[in-house]
């Protein structure tokens, strides 16, 4: 078979079972509407169908069978570690697991030429890692799929689970509020993409020297969607579907400037005043891991709102899917 590669390459491969060229899942933003909605559809069939199933067991159906998944782990993860490392063996295949210090991507061999050896040895690249560029760069060179799990500037896995979980506890999130309280951080930048894709509303609420970027504010504005930012968190969460926050705070951030953003952040604080402002229906969600009683209070993140551990779950079950659309099945 052949494989459509970033850069245009193509390379001679054991064949997976496919209805299409294999495919990049590298943002929300670049691609398709309607792929993105067979992934969640995807996704929840294929959690329905494990419903009562020991959780290690495989899947009936594996396309992965036989075939090799390279993680490659720039930033350290949990969720993200686990959730596909067990995915890919649910789906048939076998992972290898590589850190920053094993490769040292970059650094000496140059990526392009990482990729092209790694493209030899396996079937597909998870990458999660801290410069976007190291992503486009990868994807560019590489002759097998290449999957963002996370860069400096976007997280697209993790609001695809997010979109699984709106939508298992609330339906459609089309034409739904949402509300993004905190830092305009990686997270919510691919809220905004998928604002635009989905066709929902999202409202920012956080301190101006933390915005999210303009140009992911114009992509979902450019889609047809509302994006508002609020000053006042109580005024940002009236009529709220969703209420989503973040950790403050980066793991590499000094001490200092982790004072400075806790300063800014504390109005910002999802806690029980806050959902009490945005009423009943709205869901409560953090990617995690979190601060507690930080960004969000124990009471909020316990609470009947809130769907955190159903949105960790749903990691699992969204990237299986993304990996079956990667490889056209």
């Amino acid at each position: 078979m052949t494989i459509r590669g970033g850069g245009g390459q193509t390379a001679s491969r054991p064949p997976f079972q496919k209805d299409r060229p294999m495919s990049h899942f590298l943002d929300i933003h670049t691609t398709d509407p309607a792929d993105l909605r067979t992934m969640i559809d995807t996704a929840r069939a294929m959690k329905d169908a494990r419903n009562g199933r020991p959780k290690a067991a495989p899947d009936d159906d594996q396309p992965l069978s036989g075939h090799m998944v390279a993680l490659i782990f720039e930033k350290p993860s949990t969720r993200t570690r686990v959730s596909f490392d067990v995915g890919v063996r649910q789906l048939g295949g076998q992972t290898m697991v590589l850190s920053g210090s094993d490769m040292q991507l970059g650094h000496g061999e140059t990526i392009q030429d990482t990729a092209r050896v790694l493209s030899r040895y396996v079937d597909m690249i998870m990458i999660r890692t801290f410069e976007e560029v190291t992503l486009l760069e990868l994807a560019e060179a590489a002759t097998v799929p290449v999957i963002n799990g996370l860069t400096n500037r976007s997280h697209p896995c993790q609001i695809m689970a997010d979109i699984l979980t709106f939508e298992e506890h609330r339906g459609p999130i089309a034409g739904k509020k949402v509300v993004w309280s905190g830092d305009g951080n990686n997270v919510c930048a691919s809220f905004l993409h998928a604002a635009g894709q989905f066709g929902f509303d999202l409202t920012f609420t956080g301190p101006p020297t933390l915005d999210p970027e303009p140009e992911f504010v114009g992509f979902a504005r450019g889609k047809g969607v509302t994006v508002e930012i609020e000053r006042d968190p109580f005024k940002a969460v009236q009529g709220a579907d969703l209420v989503v926050t973040d950790t403050w705070l980066s793991m590499h951030d000094s001490m200092s400037a982790q004072e400075r953003r806790h300063n800014q952040l504390r109005p910002y604080q999802v806690n029980e005043r806050l959902m009490t402002a945005a009423g009943p229906q709205a869901l409560f969600m953090h990617c995690l891991p979190a601060h507690r009683d930080e960004e969000a209070t124990s009471e909020v993140m316990d609470g009947p709102q809130s769907v955190i551990f159903d949105e960790a779950e749903n990691r699992l079950h969204a990237q299986k899917a993304i990996m079956r659309w990667c490889v056209g099945t």
